[in-house]
């Protein structure tokens, strides 16, 4: 229901937006299409990576690796992809949504959700030129521990 109402007042402003000024309704349109297509490659590679694990491992084996029964060693794993995974923010929530429908546990969720956004083992070169090896470091040491406390949180209010 919530749904039909966002897009029914997405619908009804831009009508009001293009009614009020074309030229500048028409120039958002481009601008936003413009930024679809530059996110574009990158949802259809995760989206397509995240159909190729849902599809070749069953729930089980998600459940078995990085579900609740797993306890902290499936902690770890998620950790660990998480830190070395580059997705961004709009994929990686709804791919979590995703795996814990398929059998993956809450604490480990929060500890790969926790080190995807938070931790950079692929951009620490970047990182390092701008902060400087020890900064870049401890940054990203101290994410990875802050990720077992989402985990140990996550596991006393959810589970």
């Amino acid at each position: 229901m919530d749904n039909y109402l966002l897009y029914s007042l997405t619908v009804l402003l831009f009508i009001l937006s293009f009614y009020k000024d074309k030229t500048k309704t028409k120039k958002a349109l481009k601008k936003a299409w413009k930024s679809f297509e530059g996110i574009l490659p990158q949802l259809l590679t995760i989206n397509l990576f995240v159909g190729i694990i849902i599809s070749a491992l069953n729930p089980q084996l998600i459940s078995q690796l990085i579900g609740a029964k797993s306890g902290w060693l499936g902690v770890i794993l998620s950790a660990v992809i998480g830190s070395i995974s580059l997705i961004p923010g709009f994929v990686a929530f709804p791919m979590a949504a995703t795996l814990l429908q398929n059998g993956a546990g809450y604490m480990q969720i929060g500890a790969f959700i926790s080190t995807l956004m938070m931790v950079g083992i692929i951009t620490l070169p970047v990182e390092i030129q701008y902060f400087g090896k020890k900064l870049s470091f401890l940054r990203n040491s101290f994410a990875f521990l802050f990720s077992f406390l989402v985990a140990f949180v996550l596991s006393k209010v959810v589970g």
